[in-house]
């Protein structure tokens, strides 16, 4: 059996006995391409994963999905269900081969009830996403699809190592899922990246796709909030 211990969302739960609950979670490894969880499913498990990534998306009433986001390991998901008990939001499926420990509602809910130091990091994850969620709301309404690309590489971007101030992507993301975070066509992702490179504020490399001039897509971004105000 593998540790809680070794899970990041519990690592320094003092106040709390993990072994006592080890017994009563789930491992189990999953393939590359397969469901965790679907849209309107039941369940209401916490899923914790400790290797491997996954994928978050939504679907719209006419069957469009929408990626809301890429969870690697040391992140989890789940806990919406585990707290309301209501069906499913989303569909979760397998980015990689994973590994991930399956937390029933009532364990989880009796451990945060438990610890102090638990809940606190549950609530400071909670309060993150609404802010996270509430920041792309506010790019949804009022940026054009060029600014809100911007965003979207800027948010998946990480400094690129000796050279900064450029940002990397890797790896690059296929046009037909950017197309999906940012709420467009893939032909209007094509068109857009080209004229990133155009304006040399992109390249892509040998598996990566690199933010040139990241100090210039804040300042397009916050002048385009500015004038939608």
């Amino acid at each position: 059996m593998q540790s809680l211990a070794a899970i990041p969302f519990f690592k320094d739960a003092s106040d709390l006995d993990l072994k006592a609950f080890e017994r009563r979670c789930v491992w189990k490894r999953v393939e590359e391409g397969q469901i965790l969880v679907d849209f309107e499913d039941q369940s209401s498990d916490v899923y914790f994963l400790a290797a491997g990534d996954v994928r978050i998306q939504i679907r719209t009433a006419g069957g469009k999905e929408v990626i809301l986001a890429d969870m690697r390991a040391g992140e989890y998901f789940g806990e919406l269900a585990a707290i309301d008990g209501i069906a499913r939001s989303a569909n979760v499926s397998a980015l990689t081969r994973a590994e991930i420990c399956i937390v029933s509602a009532a364990v989880f809910r009796e451990m945060i009830a438990a610890s102090r130091i638990l809940s606190d990091k549950l609530l400071r994850l909670l309060a993150a996403r609404v802010r996270d969620l509430n920041v792309r709301l506010l790019e949804h309404t009022v940026l054009d699809i060029r600014h809100r690309l911007y965003a979207e590489l800027l948010r998946l971007s990480a400094p690129r190592p000796n050279a900064a101030p450029a940002r990397v992507i890797s790896p690059p993301p296929v046009h037909h899922v950017l197309a999906a975070r940012v709420g467009c066509r893939r032909e209007q992702i094509t068109r857009e990246l080209g004229a990133m490179k155009a304006e040399n504020l992109m390249e892509r490399t040998r598996g990566a796709l690199v933010l040139l001039d990241p100090d210039t897509l804040r300042q397009r971004i916050a002048q385009a909030m500015r004038e939608a105000g």
